[in-house]
């Protein structure tokens, strides 16, 4: 977990990310998840370029299996977008640092 990041489980999901006004990127994740270690570093510098304009939290699949399944997380690394407590778009799978800011700044300007 970086430091710009904030891990929210089944009991905080709704306070970090359903009452969030604004955007908040979700990465639903696994420690035994080669892809979802490989990713963190850049959702951790996402993080930081993005401040208070988009909030990075990550929620561990295994260990919140209520969230998960909310939203029917079957292949990770899975990335939601909300807005205002809304999914507004997802991602599933490895981009880059610039195709992962290309997704955001789409969506955040639409």
């Amino acid at each position: 977990m970086g430091d710009a990041t904030v891990a929210v489980s089944d009991s905080t999901w709704t306070d970090e990310v359903e009452n969030h006004k604004g955007f908040a990127l979700a990465d639903f994740w696994a420690e035994w998840c080669g892809p979802c270690r490989m990713i963190a570093p850049t959702l951790d510098e996402l993080a930081r370029e993005y401040g208070a304009a988009l909030k990075v939290v990550k929620v561990d699949v295994q260990e919140n299996t209520e969230i998960a399944g909310k939203f029917g997380i079957s292949s990770i690394p899975c990335l939601i977008l909300f807005k205002d407590g809304q999914e507004i778009d997802r991602v599933v799978g490895v981009k880059n640092k610039s195709q992962f800011k290309a997704w955001i700044d789409g969506k955040m300007a639409g």
